[in-house]
């Protein structure tokens, strides 16, 4: 009987990695815009964006007298921004600085590792893991000023 169930197993799926250039055409077309960050103050957290890591500012609008909808970027970034989203309760206070339960939470590529990393160093971020060549590039692990974890990625060629 054993036999005969492991008979019947469908095969074994294998997943690629695609580039996004290979991906499926359809119909329907979408993109991730943003992902918010909890922050604790709007204007400290725009300083560190775009001071320590050179984002550019994009929207900063005033929604109400607690709320602004504030928008950064890596530069050079055509895709998702970062929306800079302020607590608002104990709840949401509780996940600043650590949204992914201690995983690293952002993935910043890059097309000069050298340049970046020692741009990090020079203004002070926190490096958390030193930099090191894996099959999918150079990486090294840095936090943001809340204690988020990034990977700084020169993916390999």
């Amino acid at each position: 009987m054993v036999e005969t169930i492991l008979t019947k197993r469908p095969p074994l799926r294998r997943f690629f990695l695609l580039k996004p250039n290979q991906i499926l055409k359809s119909e329907m077309k979408q993109k991730i815009a943003c992902i918010a960050i909890v922050v604790k103050d709007y204007d400290e957290a725009i300083e560190f964006y775009t001071s320590k890591l050179n984002f550019a500012l994009l929207e900063d609008t005033r929604l109400n007298e607690e709320k602004r909808w504030v928008l950064v970027s890596p530069p050079g970034s055509d895709g998702c921004s970062l929306l800079l989203a302020k607590a608002a309760n104990d709840e949401q206070k509780s996940r600043i600085g650590n949204q992914t339960g201690g995983r690293v939470f952002l993935f910043l590529n890059t097309d000069n590792f050298e340049r970046d990393y020692q741009s990090l160093i020079s203004k002070g971020v926190n490096i958390i893991r030193k930099p090191s060549v894996e099959p999918y590039g150079t990486v090294a692990v840095f936090e943001d000023l809340y204690g988020n974890l990034w990977d700084l990625i020169e993916p390999a060629k």
